[in-house]
């Protein structure tokens, strides 16, 4: 039996970082919009399907959907005294290089086990223009193992935050939609793993689309 909540030092984390740094920074500097937030399930195993083009997606997606997200994060941050109790407290998994789809796949569970949002980007890396075109299955293959619904989230102008050369992130408007929740898949088999994947594909390159 899943929790209904992450717990209560995690919550408590995940708010003072949100409103001191994470909400100004994306509403004020960044002029961020949100739509769809009444889609959001704000207790329970869910994992949350996304684009990704700029570091900063994370803490923004995290902050956009009133919970935190559990997202996988080099194991060499884990070895920082300090800060690898507050990584954790706030969600993150370690993964070492060379092992990460199956090591990956094992703590995403158990942090869904533990009522967590554990976050995934579907192509699994940064792509120049926020699109997803070569998806994965990890994430459906995650959400039929929990039995966990998906949530498909575009994060719109994030591939401008960041340029060569240049220290400070750029000023750029930014755009989270949330579309509606896609429920598990009923079993492992490839063939509804790949269906639901393209699924969630379109659902975010359609809110893409959408633009600012």
């Amino acid at each position: 039996m899943s929790k209904e909540r992450e717990p209560f030092a995690s919550l408590l984390l995940y708010q003072a970082f949100k409103w001191s740094f994470i909400s100004p920074l994306f509403h004020t500097y960044f002029q961020g919009k949100i739509y769809g937030a009444e889609h959001v399930p704000l207790s329970g195993p869910l994992v949350v399907v996304s684009n990704h083009a700029s570091n900063f997606d994370p803490p923004i997606l995290s902050s956009c959907i009133r919970r935190p997200i559990a997202y996988m994060a080099k194991e060499e941050l884990f070895k920082v005294p300090v800060l690898n109790k507050l990584i954790r407290l706030y969600g993150a998994y370690p993964v070492s290089r060379g092992t990460a789809d199956r090591k990956a796949i094992k703590a995403a569970l158990k942090c869904l086990e533990k009522g967590w949002a554990v976050g995934v980007f579907l192509q699994g890396t940064r792509t120049a223009d926020s699109r997803i075109t070569e998806p994965k299955r990890g994430a459906a293959l995650i959400a039929a193992k929990a039995k966990a619904p998906l949530l498909p989230v575009c994060l719109w102008g994030s591939n401008q935050i960041e340029k060569k050369g240049k220290v400070v992130p750029q000023k750029v408007p930014l755009t989270v939609r949330i579309g509606n929740v896609i429920e598990a898949p009923s079993s492992t088999a490839k063939e509804e793993l790949d269906m639901l994947t393209q699924k969630c594909t379109a659902a975010i390159n359609g809110l893409h689309d959408l633009g600012r």
